[in-house]
Formats: structure tokens, sequence, C-alpha cells
């Protein structure tokens, strides 16, 4: 699930003096502060394929008359890491080195004791960690602080978000925000706004543009934009700049390549939500008491409006007893969540807090659901607690509690744990939930806890998928990061990131399997690798190798997370690993640390760069399989519809075939295979071309959309050259031709092949496949257009029927007397079919079962007349009012 951490970008620059309230003296040259001109400040952002590689430079000058303090202070994301920090003095540079925090702990407790100044990382806020340095500038010195630091963008509710809080203290003569993003998939929406500033100053300062794979924002105040009014020489530069973009999503998977190393996004749309089981477990303890249990209350109330009918829920409370709102879960339908909101206004505080026993009763009551089958069995479980203390009564061991908890679970669904305030142990909160699957998340005590609480169910209020696993060709990939997830939600994105075996593969496959509301499904994604490099040849407006570096940040990410589980041998080697790549990729981890030497008072002072922790201080792969890009065709009886809709019969037995066309106005519908028995239709409709051919006496048709049903199976699918629709019953699942993906239920599977073709089977014995034809977008006169093929009917009842249907049973034919025909190439014959004596013609159609570029040719008698004689009565028999 992506992280509510949400990726933020923070300049707070102050001087020194600035900082300390010193007055402004009206004489004083602009910009300049106690003798201290900040004259340059600038945020330099480069995005990639999500990956922020990100410097802020400061400059500044000492214009007095003696040596001056100057202090930096960047407030950057927690979940970024500082990659390096220079401190240049006169043209002098002094360089960062991250080295093991133990190794840098000495010199860092030096300069401590020495009484100096050292550079430090702290928490601060909610998802900010403050970067502070500050260095002695001798009179007419100047400076330039650089820190960089880089992070992956996640995912939050379809968007990616950089939030950037300004806040110089003071006029700056050149103040820059610039922001590139090189997105392979193509950006789909850019914004930026800012909270300090009115909509029509931001205009004039503000430019943001995207186009393609690139998009572009730049903020530059002048110094008179800058002030707090037309006369007064202090910045308004205070508060909140976010910019906010998403990539465009016609094909749910994107992988990229360089270098030997990948990367693999999948952000699925158009699929129906998965119903949800969820249990709150609600801490309502003595110091819930005033302000905390409104907000949580009030949460509460909101989120029940937001429970979908499908859903189903309960509430446990838990002071020192437990006390549950039903004895087991009950469906949200407006009857129940009704009770659910009396119950929630209901609610007040008092007592102990018992976490384990809480717990433990919300488990219990989701695996009774699932084992008596109370629940619908696709449906899927999450247990969400918010508590602001720690356990007190009953069992209060965090790690007794943690080790009961993962015993009752089992890995069979999620626990989301919410700690409310700063007095809990929240380590034992992050390390429960990473266990089981789920995650930790702080809701600080402020007027919008309320929100927060709300905030964190929408992110896990639509799952999309469950039990996903992300699969590779076997013995192809080393140093895979996590590649298994047991959701996926709406508005989220999985990424995967690993290394290749062979760096000279000429194609890729990565295939994404996952449970969705309705049926099973595949997502594949093949990549061509040498369409890879003409496709990243841009990557000159991007830094590095930026791939390789999102993969160790990924990794480093992953392991540091595992190790706070883990003991003995086990976390020895997780930190090992973690620890060697923090050093090979200069990353400021909590296992290193930055270290930087630099002059004051001709004395070596070291400064420490360090990561903080939310809370205390530590503590046999199988092949994908193959998916259906063509078929071996039957030796038996293979009919299709395809062109100008020519519909061809093939006979094997004779080594012949039969054709004929069908002439209709664009919008008919033709029934073309209805069978009673399986409850199988499939209907056509006929579309034409955009206008008359110059060249054509006679407007061409085609079909334009196919409607496949299943009655039986209260099943749909809808086929239009620009999509797939699913449905089953009330739920839809919708894709593009864009998409390689295989969709499984009981006696059903769909593969949507990548602007090619689709397979749908029911069971052994009924295959069709629905052809994609595309046109040039700009052509004059054609449009894309469906051929529909019947590969296997064997199946099917005898009473099947239809324009294709009818002939899915035996016939008898008999061809004789060839002789010229009007057409000297085309020679006419007599046909006996059905008791009618009939004259066709020799000729041929093209079939692209195989070939979906090219096609086979297909010699074939024409039987003339919108086949008349050969079909049952007339072809207006045929023509249904709808689709479906």
């Amino acid at each position: 699930m992506a992280s509510a951490q949400w990726p933020c970008l923070i300049l707070a620059l102050l001087s020194y003096l600035a900082a300390s309230g010193f007055p402004r003296s009206p004489s004083r040259p602009l910009g300049v502060v106690d003798g201290i001109e900040v004259y340059s400040t600038k945020i330099s952002c480069k995005v990639t394929s999500r990956f922020a590689h990100n410097v802020v430079t400061t400059r500044a000058v000492n214009r007095a008359d003696t040596a001056k303090e100057v202090s930096f202070d960047v407030e950057l994301p927690k979940t970024a890491f500082i990659t390096n920090f220079t401190l240049t003095i006169d043209g002098v540079t002094y360089p960062g080195n991250v080295k093991e925090k133990e190794v840098a702990k000495k010199q860092y407790e030096k300069a401590v004791s020495q009484g100096k100044t050292a550079g430090l990382v702290k928490a601060s806020g909610r998802k900010l960690e403050k970067f502070t340095v500050s260095v002695n500038v001798a009179a007419g010195s100047k400076v330039t602080f650089e820190l960089t630091y880089e992070e992956l963008l996640k995912r939050h509710k379809g968007k990616y978000e950089m939030y950037l809080k300004v806040q110089p203290k003071q006029l700056v003569k050149h103040f820059e925000i610039e922001a590139d993003i090189f997105e392979p998939q193509g950006i789909s929406t850019l914004d930026a706004e800012a909270s300090f500033v009115t909509n029509d100053l931001l205009g004039s300062a503000l430019t943001k543009s995207f186009s393609g794979k690139k998009g572009h924002v730049s903020f530059k105040p002048s110094l008179d934009q800058q002030r707090s009014c037309p006369t007064c020489t202090d910045s308004l530069l205070n508060g909140d700049f976010t910019i906010t973009y998403d990539v465009n999503r016609e094909s749910p998977a994107n992988v990229q390549i360089v270098n030997g190393y990948f990367v693999h996004f999948f952000a699925p749309q158009g699929l129906p939500v998965v119903p949800k089981n969820v249990v709150f477990v609600i801490d309502v303890s003595g110091s819930m008491y005033g302000r905390k249990i409104q907000q949580t209350k009030d949460a509460l109330l909101k989120i029940l409006e937001d429970v979908k009918e499908d859903d189903y829920l309960n509430f446990i409370l838990f002071s020192g007893d437990v006390t549950t709102w039903k004895d087991n879960l009950v469906q949200a339908t407006p009857e129940n969540i009704q009770q659910a909101r009396e119950f929630v206004m209901n609610i007040h505080s008092q007592g102990m807090t018992n976490i384990n026993d809480a717990l433990l009763r919300g488990i219990s009551m989701l695996n009774k659901a699932r084992e008596e089958n109370a629940v619908p069995e696709r449906s899927t479980s999450i247990i969400i607690m918010l508590t602001d203390g720690d356990a007190n009564v009953g069992e209060s061991k965090p790690e007794k509690i943690q080790e009961n908890v993962h015993n009752a679970i089992r890995g069979k669904f999620p626990l989301y744990n919410l700690g409310f305030g700063n007095n809990l142990n929240y380590n034992f909160l992050e390390s429960m939930a990473l266990e089981n699957h789920g995650l930790a998340r702080r809701i600080y005590e402020d007027s919008d806890a309320n929100l927060q609480l709300q905030g964190f169910y929408e992110e896990v209020a639509n799952p999309l998928l469950t039990s996903v696993e992300v699969e590779y060709p076997e013995n192809a990939i080393l140093d895979l990061t996590q590649n298994t997830y047991q959701h996926f939600y709406d508005g989220s994105e999985i990424v995967v990131a690993g290394r290749l075996v062979d760096k000279d593969l000429n194609n890729f496959k990565a295939d994404v399997k996952g449970h969705g509301a309705i049926n099973d499904l595949t997502f594949t994604e093949e990549v061509d690798m040498k369409e890879m490099e003409e496709a990243l040849r841009e990557r000159d407006y991007i830094f590095g190798n930026y791939i390789e570096r999102l993969w160790a940040y990924l990794t480093i990410e992953q392991l540091l997370e595992k190790r706070k589980n883990a003991h003995g041998e086990e976390k020895e080697n997780l930190t090992a690993q973690a620890l060697d790549l923090s050093l090979k990729y200069h990353f400021v981890t909590p296992l290193t640390s930055m270290v930087v030497t630099k002059p004051e008072d001709n004395e070596d002072q070291t400064a420490i760069a360090d990561k903080p922790g939310e809370g205390p201080t530590d503590a046999e792969v199988t092949p994908s399989m193959a998916y259906l890009t063509s078929y071996q065709r039957p030796q038996t009886p293979y009919y299709y519809v395809d062109g100008d809709p020519h519909f061809i019969i093939q006979v094997p037995e004779k080594d012949d075939a039969i054709c004929f066309n069908i002439d209709e106005d664009p919008g008919t519908v033709l029934r073309l295979i209805q069978d009673p028995i399986t409850g199988l239709t499939v209907n056509g409709q006929i579309i034409g071309d955009k206008r008359d051919s110059p060249d054509s006496k006679t407007s061409k048709t085609y079909f334009g959309k196919l409607g496949i049903a299943n009655a039986q199976m209260d099943f749909q699918i809808e086929v239009t050259p620009e999509k797939i629709i699913l449905r089953n019953g009330a739920a839809q699942s919708t894709f593009s031709w864009l998409d390689t993906v295989t969709v499984r239920q009981d006696g059903l599977s769909v593969t949507i092949n990548r602007k090619k073709n689709m397979v749908i089977s029911f069971g052994d014995g009924v295959t069709f496949v629905v052809v994609l034809h595309q046109v040039w977008k700009k052509h004059p006169v054609h449009q894309d257009f469906l051929g529909f093929y019947v590969v296997d009917s064997h199946r099917m009842s005898t009473q099947t029927h239809g324009l294709l249907g009818q002939f899915f049973h035996p016939f008898e034919f008999k061809v004789s007397d060839v002789h010229p025909g009007s057409d000297p190439t085309k020679p006419d014959a007599t046909m006996v079919v059905k008791n009618h004596r009939l004259t066709v013609t020799r000729g041929s159609q093209k079939d692209y079962g195989k070939d979906v570029s090219s096609g086979t040719k297909v010699t074939c008698w024409f039987v003339h007349n919108n086949g008349q004689g050969l079909i049952d009565g007339v072809h207006s028999d045929y023509i249904v009012p709808s689709l479906f």
C-alpha cells in the first residue's frame, strides 16, 4: 500500500540573526540582516519515473566588518535520504562523506564536547526532518550551502505530491523553485499552488507546463513580489507550495530498464472494489477523554458515511475491559449503519488500556466470519486499531502482545495501527503492524486529528486486488525488492525493482496476478529492449542511473523495515546489507551519518547529518504463465466474421470454405450466436467509414462493437476498438487494448493481448477470439474495427443459432458446374445447400486469426444477396434491438 507520508520538499532558510529576532535597521541595505545578505536560494528538483533528486542551494555574503555566524536550515521529508552536503567558503569546498554511524559518532561527540555547533537532522512536525548547520564567515567572505537528497515519490489518492514549505525569513534577491519531471508513461495532470500568496500574485511568479513525457514548474518571485506589503521589508514567503501530478494509465503496468536495472510500476484502473470486512478496535481508556475521543467519534461517523453496502463491519472498544457493538460482523445495510452511528455517538472514555484482549477479539471475529462463510467469498479482511497509550492491564508486555497477535492472524489479513499523540510506544505499534502486513501511522494531536483518521481510512477503503504477486522469468532476475502484496488499493501504486542477470536480454516479461472482486486477473507486460532504448533516449533530460538508485533506495527502505522485527543473526545480516548499500550509494540512513569537516577559528569542526526515527532509537520461483497471442487452428469447422463484414465458414472435411456478406446500415445490431442451452449469446453492432471513399461507389461497414453474454453466469463482455468492459452482475471492470491481462473465474478465462486480440474461453470447448484492427488515426475515411473468430464450439448445443451459430452443426453442400463468371479471375459455380440451388462465385478473404497485421488468404465460394439461400430465413431475421 502506498505510504501516506506524502513526498515533500521543504526549505526554511534563515540567517542566524534573523532567526534570533534582531530588528532591522532602517538604513540597512535591502536583504541584509545584521551584515549577512542571503542573495540566492534555489531549490532544483528533478523527478524521473517517480524518483526525485533534490538540490537546495543557498548563497550568502558577510557584508559586516567582523566575522558573523550564518545558519542553514532545511526541512526535508522523513521518507528522503540525504545524499550529499557541501560547504563552500571563498571558493574552497568542504564535502560531506557518508560513514557508518559508529565511526562518525566519535567525531560528533568531540565536536559537541568542545562546545562547537554540530549539524543535526531531527524530526520536525508530521512529515519533516530538519537539517541545521551553522558556520562562522569572515568579513567580506561568501558562503554556499548545498544539500542534496533523494526519495521515491509514493502515489497517494491518485497523485504524486511534492509539498514545499517556503520560509526564507527575509527578502532574497534571487529566489527560485524549479521542478523538472520526466515520466516515460506521459504526464496526465500537473498543478502547483501556494498558500501564502493570492492567485493573481502566484500567476505572475509561477509558470507550469507539461507535454508528453515532460513537465516543468518554476516559481520565481521578484523582490517586490516577496514583500508582505508594498512598503514592507519582510517576506511574505511563509507557507506551503505544492506540486501535484499523475501519469497516463492507458496500461496498468509500466516496466523501465536502464543499464541492467529495472523498475516495474503497477496501478490498474477500472476494476470493481473488493468488498471489505473491517473491524475497528478503538481505545476508549481514560487518556482518550475530551478532544481525542470526540475527534475519534467525528471521524468514525464520517467513515460510516463512506462504508459500502457490500462491506461487513464491527466495532470493538477497549479500556480495562473489552466490549463489542455486535457479537459478529454485520453487513453495512442502511439499517445497520444507522445503528452503528447511534453506537458511535454513545462512546465515552474511562479506565485502563487492554490492547492484547481487544486485538485478539477482533482477529477471532474476522477468522470466525471467514470459517463460517458469513462474509462473501471474494471479500477481504482488515483490522484497524487506534490507541493513544501503552498497554497497562491484561497482557502488557509489548513483545508478548506482538507474539499473540502474530499467531492469531497467521498472515491472513493486515493489521493497521494508528497511534494517537506522542505518549505511546510507536516502535511497538509499527513493528506489530509491519509483522502483520500492515503499517502504522501517527495521528497528531491537532485540530484536524479527525481528518487524519478519515484520510487513513480513505487510503484502505477501496481494495481492487488481493493476494497480489508480481512474477518474472525464472533465473532472469537478481536482488528483487518486495513482489507480493496482500492488497492493491485504488489510488496507490505497487513498485518493484531488481537487477537483470543478462544485461543483453532482448525482451522482458512481467506478470502481475491477483484476486479481483469477481475474478482472478493476470496482467502481463512485455518489454522490447530495442524499443525501450529508443524510448529512453531522452535521458539527457534527467540525472544519471536513476533506476539503479531507485532500486537501492527501495531495497534499503525494505531492509530497514524487515530489520525492525528481526533478531540475532537475521538482524545482523539485514543490518549489514542495508549498511553496505547505504555506504555504496551515499545515503544517510539510520545506519549512517554524513560527516562534514569545516574550518572554525582555524580549528577543525565536524558537522553530522543523522537520520532520526519515528519513535525512540533502536531498538523456488515458478515460471510465469505464458499467455495466448495466437492459436493453433483446430481441425474442426472454423467460423469468423471480419472486414466488411465478411462471414467465412471453413469446412475442413471438404478442404473448402463458404463466405457471404451482410449489407446493413451503421448502428444495426446483428445476432451472431445464440445458444438457449448454454446461455451464450454474441451480438455485433455495425459501424461505417467516417465518410464515403471517393474511390468507392458504396460505403464500407464493419463490426465496431461486440457483446458477448453468458446468461447462466450473469456475465457480459462489451468490446469496442477503444476498450473492453467486463460485467459480472452489477460489478464492472474496464480494460484498454494497451493492457496485456488474463482474467479468470469459475468456467471462464479472458486474455487481452496488447493491441492484438482477446481470447475468451467458456470452459473446455467454447473459445472465441476478438481481433483488433487499427488504422491510422488521421485516416480520412476508415476507422478502427473488430473481427470475431470462433475457434472452438464443440461444447455448444445443437440448438445454437445466429448468423454464425447455425453453422456449428454439420451441414452438407455440393459445388458443380464451375464456369467463367463476369470477372474472368473469379469463376462462378452452382451450389446445392439446404435444399437451395444457388449461383456462387469463387473469391478470397483474409483470415486475421493468426496474423493481425497481414492476415492469411482464404479462398471461398461467395454466396450473393446477404447469404440468401445459405442462411436460414433472410438476413433481417437476425437484426436485434440492442447489444445485450
